[in-house]
């Protein structure tokens, strides 16, 4: 029988550890505790390559060998067993990974995505290479909504790749596109990999968020500049599209007003309005279009005057209210109000002036320091050095009186509005004047089209992130949200059946399930293999090398970037990141920081023959005429776009850090 090339490949590499492993052991003058773990290491990754469950064999290997460090005691084994598998079921962080798996089925389910693309792609129909440009925003704003990759590339493979192919697309830019745009559900929040990775390094999923949403918009975009550039230099591979597929057909209604499918919306709408021409139309359509055609105008009104009246608030009242909470009992003058609130200066002081050296901010007398007011009202003790206040502000209010409020608000000078905001400002108007001098009735259709398909999942998008990275709630609580978002989705499209929600919760068992095995034999699997001494042993090896920060970030990621060939990202998160976290600070490597590259680089572990997963997906629904080599040599140059990415995130760590440390940063 003719072994394929692929099992070949995974034996030779099966080899390769194995001898490895054994000679690491003869080449050692004393065989420690820490070879034992590097030993059950490799059998672990052996194992996983031969099929065996990720989950079990961790927990399997993990067992075997706590039992044999304990000396084969099995008290100890099963009592490590309990602590590891409490310790993760007890994380409240991986309640959110149910709830984010079910709004994804939830939405996968809502058929959005075939709107969606068709929808896109009449939208950027004068782009080079339009349909592989759609497929690509099509796959990022989905793999947000749902963040399953495997859901992601089999719709996109029924939908989008007979689509190119009919329009002259080549094999390999077909599967590339549809490959590499499923796979930024791994990166683009909200990510199951980032809230595993969270879990495993103890680094805030809230602040991994916001770090991932930079540089997963980046790898996109450079997805879609690849494309552009390769479908102007080479037509051949990414044709434009003919005239009739961007053909938009208007209702029979518009189709009476309307003298052409180019003809300016707003004017031959209004003039319609007038009575003269819309004998036939009836003006509730005429008035539900304006309506259509003017909403943007009205959320970009709405949304100019809240941002103007969030820039330009005054600034005062904080500063009083935190200068209130340290002054209680004081008087209503802001001129007796002393800098360090313990004494009054003295009549010739100003301001913020200090106070004098004898008696500023010297303890009372002894025997009044720590007495009771007066009766007739609250007063400073007598100290040496202070003078008595003047007369007029010598009688201070009765004690029962609270001190007067501070001015209002509105009475207040407010701010300007920096530059940031008219900026902001100016683009958008700008934008929104291109709209309206470009609507024609074709694009008004396709607007349309885009309401009812991308703005629904962006507001949805919109609500879950922005929840988490502002800080209105925690990754668990937007997960509900998001659980609740997909509901209404599907209701809205008429998708709710109870089949629909059968198959989610089972599809949300089986992968919650999943997961969270998989992080029961991670820990059992880590708390062997650090009981083994198998940490402190890599941790000397790589110290005794004397690497650089940047020696080692490149080592790490290169191990990481050839254990995506065989390894999926799961198992990499589960079993290597408890081996390279505790070496960051060593190097001075922020984990979140660190967490980023990893997002970036795992992306490879899907693109990556021979266990390319999207590959098998993309297979799994194609023609049969699609070999699964042409979806290899369409993936290629994602792969070294994901390495370009990976430099700039490196070169630029700004990319990933800077949104964390604006919104997180005290």
């Amino acid at each position: 029988m003719k072994i394929r090339k692929e099992l070949w490949f995974g034996f030779i590499l099966m080899g390769i550890i194995i001898l490895a492993a054994l000679g690491m052991l003869v080449s050692v003058e004393r065989i420690e505790r820490g070879h034992i773990g590097l030993l059950m290491l490799s059998l672990v990754v052996v194992a996983i390559m031969l099929g065996f469950p990720t989950a079990f064999t961790l927990m399997g290997m993990g067992m075997i060998f706590t039992w044999l460090a304990y000396d084969r005691d099995l008290q100890k084994t099963l009592d490590l067993m309990v602590q590891a598998a409490y310790k993760v079921m007890a994380n409240d962080v991986l309640i959110s990974i149910p709830l984010f798996v079910f709004m994804g089925y939830l939405v996968e389910r809502a058929n959005l995505i075939e709107k969606l693309f068709k929808s896109l792609h009449l939208a950027m129909a004068r782009l080079p290479g339009a349909l592989a440009v759609a497929t690509l925003v099509t796959c990022a704003v989905f793999a947000t909504a749902t963040g399953i990759v495997g859901a992601v590339v089999t719709l996109m493979g029924l939908l989008a790749l007979p689509a190119m192919l009919r329009a002259g697309y080549s094999v390999q830019m077909s599967a590339g596109a549809i490959t590499a745009g499923g796979c930024l559900g791994i990166l683009i929040p909200p990510s199951v990999l980032l809230i595993v990775y969270g879990a495993t390094a103890g680094v805030s999923v809230v602040q991994l968020y916001a770090g991932a949403f930079f540089p997963g918009l980046m790898l996109a975009g450079l997805y879609i500049v690849y494309v552009i550039i390769v479908a102007k230099i080479r037509p051949s591979m990414a044709p434009p599209l003919a005239p009739e597929d961007r053909r938009v057909p208007l209702p029979v209604y518009t189709q009476r007003i309307a003298p052409s499918e180019q003809a300016h919306a707003v004017p031959v709408l209004l003039n319609a309005l007038k009575g003269s021409k819309n004998k036939d139309v009836p003006t509730g359509f005429l008035l539900g279009q304006l309506a259509i055609v003017f909403a943007p105008l009205l959320v970009f009104v709405f949304l100019a005057l809240w941002g103007y009246q969030a820039a330009t608030a005054p600034v005062f009242d904080q500063a009083q209210a935190a200068s209130g909470l340290t002054r209680m009992g004081e008087g209503n003058e802001p001129a007796q109000r002393s800098a360090g609130g313990l004494a009054e200066p003295p009549a010739s002081s100003s301001g913020l002036a200090e106070p004098p050296a004898e008696g500023g901010l010297k303890e009372p007398p002894a025997e009044g320091g720590l007495a009771e007011a007066p009766a007739e009202g609250v007063k400073e003790p007598p100290a040496e050095g202070v003078k008595e206040p003047p007369a007029a502000t010598a009688s201070a209010p009765p004690a029962v009186t609270p001190p007067a409020p501070p001015a209002p608000a509105t009475d207040a000078p407010r701010t300007e509005a920096g530059k940031g905001y008219w900026v902001t400002f100016g683009v958008f108007a700008a934008l929104l004047a291109i709209f309206y001098a470009v609507l024609s009735f074709g694009r008004l259709e396709i607007f349309k089209m885009l309401l009812t398909s991308f703005f629904p999942l962006l507001i949805l998008i919109m609500a879950v992130l922005g929840s988490i990275v502002m800080g209105l709630a925690t990754p668990t609580e937007a997960a509900a949200v998001g659980a609740l978002g997909g509901f209404l989705l599907a209701i809205a499209y008429r998708q709710l059946t109870f089949n629909v929600v059968k198959e989610s919760v089972f599809l949300t068992a089986k992968t919650s399930a999943m997961v969270c095995w998989l992080f029961v034999g991670s820990a059992i699997f880590s708390a062997a293999f650090a009981l083994l001494g198998g940490q402190e042993l890599v941790e000397r090896w790589v110290l005794s090398m004397n690497l650089s920060k940047t020696q080692f970030l490149v080592l790490s990621q290169v191990i990481i970037f050839v254990l995506g060939w065989p390894l999926e990202w799961t198992e990499i998160i589960v079993i290597f990141m408890p081996i390279f976290i505790p070496l960051l600070d060593n190097f001075g490597v922020d984990p979140l920081f660190f967490g980023l590259l990893v997002a970036l680089n795992l992306q490879t572990a899907f693109l990556s023959p021979p266990v390319a997963m999207a590959a098998f997906y993309l297979k799994g629904v194609s023609p049969p005429h699609v070999t699964l080599n042409q979806i290899f040599l369409g993936m290629l140059p994602f792969m070294g776009i994901q390495v370009i990415a990976i430099i700039l995130l490196y070169q630029f760590p700004a990319i990933g850090l800077w949104l964390p440390q604006l919104l997180y940063s005290r």
